[in-house]
Protein backbone atom coordinates (compact mmCIF):
# COMPACT_ATOMS: atom_id res chain seq x y z
CA UNK A 1 0.00 0.00 0.00
CA UNK A 2 1.15 3.56 -0.69
CA UNK A 3 -0.42 7.12 0.02
CA UNK A 4 0.40 10.59 -1.17
CA UNK A 5 -1.07 13.75 -0.36
CA UNK A 6 -1.57 16.42 -2.80
CA UNK A 7 -2.79 19.89 -2.42
CA UNK A 8 -2.45 22.65 0.00
CA UNK A 9 -5.80 24.58 1.05
CA UNK A 10 -8.32 21.96 0.40
CA UNK A 11 -5.58 18.61 0.01
CA UNK A 12 -6.82 14.52 -1.00
CA UNK A 13 -5.30 11.78 0.11
CA UNK A 14 -5.10 9.23 -2.17
CA UNK A 15 -3.86 5.16 -1.78
CA UNK A 16 -2.47 2.93 -4.20
CA UNK A 17 -3.79 -0.23 -2.67
CA UNK A 18 -2.40 -3.03 -3.84
CA UNK A 19 -4.11 -6.73 -4.24
CA UNK A 20 -6.10 -7.47 -0.87
CA UNK A 21 -5.32 -4.16 0.66
CA UNK A 22 -8.05 -1.99 2.67
CA UNK A 23 -8.55 0.99 4.18
CA UNK A 24 -11.24 1.85 6.36
CA UNK A 25 -13.45 5.57 7.01
CA UNK A 26 -16.65 6.87 8.52
CA UNK A 27 -19.62 7.05 6.15
CA UNK A 28 -19.64 9.39 3.46
CA UNK A 29 -15.88 10.27 3.49
CA UNK A 30 -15.00 8.82 -0.13
CA UNK A 31 -13.94 10.82 -2.69
CA UNK A 32 -13.36 8.53 -5.45
CA UNK A 33 -11.92 5.00 -6.23
CA UNK A 34 -11.18 3.05 -9.20
CA UNK A 35 -13.04 -0.10 -10.57
CA UNK A 36 -11.28 -3.26 -8.60
CA UNK A 37 -12.14 -1.41 -5.05
CA UNK A 38 -14.89 -3.16 -3.26
CA UNK A 39 -17.13 -1.23 -0.71
CA UNK A 40 -18.22 -2.84 2.44
CA UNK A 41 -20.13 -0.63 5.01
CA UNK A 42 -20.90 -2.10 8.27
CA UNK A 43 -21.06 -1.58 12.30
CA UNK A 44 -17.89 -3.14 12.93
CA UNK A 45 -14.82 -3.49 11.22
CA UNK A 46 -11.40 -5.59 11.23
CA UNK A 47 -9.68 -3.75 14.47
CA UNK A 48 -13.13 -5.22 16.07
CA UNK A 49 -15.42 -3.65 18.48
CA UNK A 50 -19.00 -5.22 16.82
CA UNK A 51 -22.16 -3.05 17.94
CA UNK A 52 -20.95 -2.10 21.22
CA UNK A 53 -17.91 -1.02 19.16
CA UNK A 54 -20.53 1.13 16.90
CA UNK A 55 -21.81 2.89 20.04
CA UNK A 56 -18.76 4.16 21.43
CA UNK A 57 -17.92 5.61 18.05
CA UNK A 58 -21.31 7.59 17.80
CA UNK A 59 -20.58 8.48 22.06
CA UNK A 60 -17.39 10.27 20.76
CA UNK A 61 -19.09 12.08 17.77
CA UNK A 62 -18.67 9.76 15.39
CA UNK A 63 -20.73 7.76 12.52
CA UNK A 64 -22.39 4.18 13.50
CA UNK A 65 -21.32 2.73 10.49
CA UNK A 66 -18.00 1.93 8.96
CA UNK A 67 -16.97 1.92 5.58
CA UNK A 68 -14.14 -0.96 4.41
CA UNK A 69 -12.61 -0.20 0.63
CA UNK A 70 -10.65 -2.84 -0.41
CA UNK A 71 -8.74 -3.74 -3.75
CA UNK A 72 -10.47 -7.31 -4.76
CA UNK A 73 -8.58 -9.23 -7.91
CA UNK A 74 -6.26 -6.15 -9.01
CA UNK A 75 -4.97 -3.28 -7.57
CA UNK A 76 -6.35 0.30 -7.22
CA UNK A 77 -6.92 3.39 -5.75
CA UNK A 78 -9.19 5.25 -3.40
CA UNK A 79 -9.09 8.91 -2.40
CA UNK A 80 -10.46 11.25 0.52
CA UNK A 81 -10.35 14.74 0.16
CA UNK A 82 -10.62 17.21 3.13
CA UNK A 83 -14.15 18.64 3.63
CA UNK A 84 -12.99 22.55 4.62
CA UNK A 85 -9.42 24.24 3.93
CA UNK A 86 -6.99 22.46 5.98
CA UNK A 87 -4.18 19.87 6.46
CA UNK A 88 -4.21 15.90 6.35
CA UNK A 89 -1.97 14.47 9.31
CA UNK A 90 -0.53 10.60 9.19
CA UNK A 91 0.05 9.18 12.93
CA UNK A 92 1.20 5.87 13.85
CA UNK A 93 -1.15 4.29 16.06
CA UNK A 94 0.01 1.08 18.38
CA UNK A 95 3.35 0.18 20.50
CA UNK A 96 1.89 2.81 23.19
CA UNK A 97 0.49 5.45 20.98
CA UNK A 98 -2.91 6.27 21.00
CA UNK A 99 -4.47 9.65 20.40
CA UNK A 100 -7.55 11.56 21.22
CA UNK A 101 -8.67 13.77 18.11
CA UNK A 102 -11.35 16.33 17.40
CA UNK A 103 -15.10 14.77 17.01
CA UNK A 104 -14.54 15.40 12.91
CA UNK A 105 -10.81 15.27 12.74
CA UNK A 106 -10.79 11.39 11.85
CA UNK A 107 -10.53 10.77 7.50
CA UNK A 108 -9.41 7.20 7.25
CA UNK A 109 -7.23 4.49 8.79
CA UNK A 110 -5.27 1.11 7.69
CA UNK A 111 -8.09 -2.05 8.84
CA UNK A 112 -6.41 -2.68 12.42
CA UNK A 113 -7.53 0.80 13.78
CA UNK A 114 -10.26 1.35 16.47
CA UNK A 115 -12.39 4.68 17.13
CA UNK A 116 -14.06 5.03 20.52
CA UNK A 117 -14.97 7.76 22.76
CA UNK A 118 -11.90 9.55 24.53
CA UNK A 119 -13.50 12.74 26.28
CA UNK A 120 -17.24 14.10 26.72
CA UNK A 121 -18.45 16.86 28.64
CA UNK A 122 -21.67 19.24 28.42
CA UNK A 123 -20.45 23.01 28.13
CA UNK A 124 -24.08 24.29 28.36
CA UNK A 125 -26.19 24.99 25.18
CA UNK A 126 -25.35 27.01 22.66
CA UNK A 127 -21.62 25.65 23.03
CA UNK A 128 -20.18 23.80 20.46
CA UNK A 129 -23.53 23.52 18.61
CA UNK A 130 -24.76 22.53 22.19
CA UNK A 131 -23.23 19.52 21.63
CA UNK A 132 -20.80 19.62 24.27
CA UNK A 133 -17.34 18.93 23.83
CA UNK A 134 -16.47 15.61 22.43
CA UNK A 135 -13.17 14.04 21.50
CA UNK A 136 -12.89 10.78 19.50
CA UNK A 137 -10.47 8.17 21.00
CA UNK A 138 -7.75 6.18 18.04
CA UNK A 139 -6.78 3.10 19.09
CA UNK A 140 -5.35 0.08 17.43
CA UNK A 141 -2.59 -1.05 15.54
CA UNK A 142 -2.16 0.68 12.24
CA UNK A 143 -1.89 4.34 10.78
CA UNK A 144 -4.45 7.26 10.66
CA UNK A 145 -5.27 10.42 8.92
CA UNK A 146 -6.63 13.14 10.62
CA UNK A 147 -8.38 16.10 9.36
CA UNK A 148 -7.38 19.84 10.98
CA UNK A 149 -8.99 22.97 9.78
CA UNK A 150 -6.67 25.44 8.91
CA UNK A 151 -2.74 25.72 9.86
CA UNK A 152 -1.58 23.07 11.98
CA UNK A 153 0.93 23.76 14.66
CA UNK A 154 2.48 21.03 16.53
CA UNK A 155 4.25 21.16 20.60
CA UNK A 156 5.45 18.85 22.51
CA UNK A 157 5.10 19.17 26.09
CA UNK A 158 7.50 18.11 28.39
CA UNK A 159 6.62 16.60 31.96
CA UNK A 160 3.84 18.89 33.77
CA UNK A 161 4.20 21.41 31.07
CA UNK A 162 0.70 22.76 30.65
CA UNK A 163 -0.88 24.80 27.68
CA UNK A 164 -4.12 26.79 28.08
CA UNK A 165 -6.03 26.71 24.78
CA UNK A 166 -9.45 27.46 23.29
CA UNK A 167 -11.16 24.34 23.06
CA UNK A 168 -12.11 24.77 18.86
CA UNK A 169 -8.12 25.20 18.70
CA UNK A 170 -7.67 21.62 20.24
CA UNK A 171 -6.88 19.36 17.04
CA UNK A 172 -5.21 16.12 18.50
CA UNK A 173 -2.91 14.89 20.87
CA UNK A 174 -1.65 11.76 22.36
CA UNK A 175 -3.38 10.06 25.25
CA UNK A 176 -0.38 10.90 27.41
CA UNK A 177 -1.25 14.21 27.53
CA UNK A 178 -3.82 15.43 30.64
CA UNK A 179 -6.57 17.38 29.18
CA UNK A 180 -8.93 19.24 31.55
CA UNK A 181 -11.76 21.67 30.92
CA UNK A 182 -11.32 24.78 33.20
CA UNK A 183 -13.84 27.94 33.28
CA UNK A 184 -11.57 31.55 31.92
CA UNK A 185 -11.05 32.82 35.04
CA UNK A 186 -12.36 36.48 36.63
CA UNK A 187 -16.23 37.27 35.70
CA UNK A 188 -15.09 40.47 33.83
CA UNK A 189 -12.96 38.00 31.47
CA UNK A 190 -16.32 35.45 30.88
CA UNK A 191 -18.37 38.60 30.39
CA UNK A 192 -16.53 41.09 28.28
CA UNK A 193 -13.49 38.75 27.28
CA UNK A 194 -15.10 37.65 23.99
CA UNK A 195 -12.92 34.27 24.12
CA UNK A 196 -16.00 32.33 25.84
CA UNK A 197 -16.00 30.73 29.29
CA UNK A 198 -14.12 27.84 28.70
CA UNK A 199 -10.45 26.88 27.87
CA UNK A 200 -8.96 23.26 27.29
CA UNK A 201 -5.54 22.77 29.88
CA UNK A 202 -3.31 20.15 28.10
CA UNK A 203 -0.47 19.08 30.19
CA UNK A 204 2.43 16.85 29.11
CA UNK A 205 4.45 14.90 28.38
CA UNK A 206 3.71 14.21 24.56
CA UNK A 207 2.71 15.78 21.38
CA UNK A 208 -0.38 18.11 20.59
CA UNK A 209 -2.08 19.66 16.87
CA UNK A 210 -3.24 23.05 17.28
CA UNK A 211 -5.63 23.88 14.25
CA UNK A 212 -6.08 27.33 13.56
CA UNK A 213 -9.65 27.41 11.98
CA UNK A 214 -12.40 26.03 14.53
CA UNK A 215 -15.31 24.66 12.25
CA UNK A 216 -17.41 26.75 14.85
CA UNK A 217 -15.39 30.04 14.41
CA UNK A 218 -16.17 29.13 10.52
CA UNK A 219 -19.72 28.70 11.16
CA UNK A 220 -20.09 31.94 12.60
CA UNK A 221 -18.12 33.87 10.23
CA UNK A 222 -20.19 32.46 7.71
CA UNK A 223 -23.55 32.66 9.07
CA UNK A 224 -23.99 36.48 8.62
CA UNK A 225 -23.43 35.85 4.72
CA UNK A 226 -26.21 32.94 4.97
CA UNK A 227 -29.70 33.91 3.86
CA UNK A 228 -32.46 33.86 7.07
CA UNK A 229 -36.14 33.19 7.00
CA UNK A 230 -37.07 37.01 7.13
CA UNK A 231 -34.42 37.94 4.42
CA UNK A 232 -35.56 35.74 2.05
CA UNK A 233 -39.16 36.69 2.68
CA UNK A 234 -38.12 40.50 1.68
CA UNK A 235 -36.27 38.75 -1.27
CA UNK A 236 -39.23 37.60 -2.62
CA UNK A 237 -41.19 40.51 -1.53
CA UNK A 238 -39.22 42.93 -3.48
CA UNK A 239 -39.35 40.78 -6.71
CA UNK A 240 -42.79 39.92 -6.32
CA UNK A 241 -43.32 44.26 -5.93
CA UNK A 242 -40.90 44.87 -8.69
CA UNK A 243 -42.47 42.36 -11.12
CA UNK A 244 -46.11 43.99 -10.38
CA UNK A 245 -44.76 47.46 -10.66
CA UNK A 246 -43.81 46.51 -14.41
CA UNK A 247 -46.93 45.22 -15.17
CA UNK A 248 -48.48 48.28 -14.33
CA UNK A 249 -46.55 50.25 -15.77
CA UNK A 250 -47.30 48.59 -19.15
CA UNK A 251 -50.70 49.20 -18.68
Amino acid sequence: MNHHITGTTMPVLEFALDRNDAVISEAGELSWMSQSIQMTTHTQHAGGGGFLGAIKRVAGGGSFFMTEYRAYGAPGEVAFATRVPGHIVPVPVGNGYEYLIHRHGFLCATAGIELGVGFQQSLGAGIFGGDGFLLQKVSGQGTAWLELSGEVIIKDLALGETLRVHPGHVGAFQSSVGFQIQRIPGLKNMIFGGDGIFLAALTGPGRIWLQTLPISRLAHQLQKYMPSAGRERAVEGGVVGGIVGNILKGM
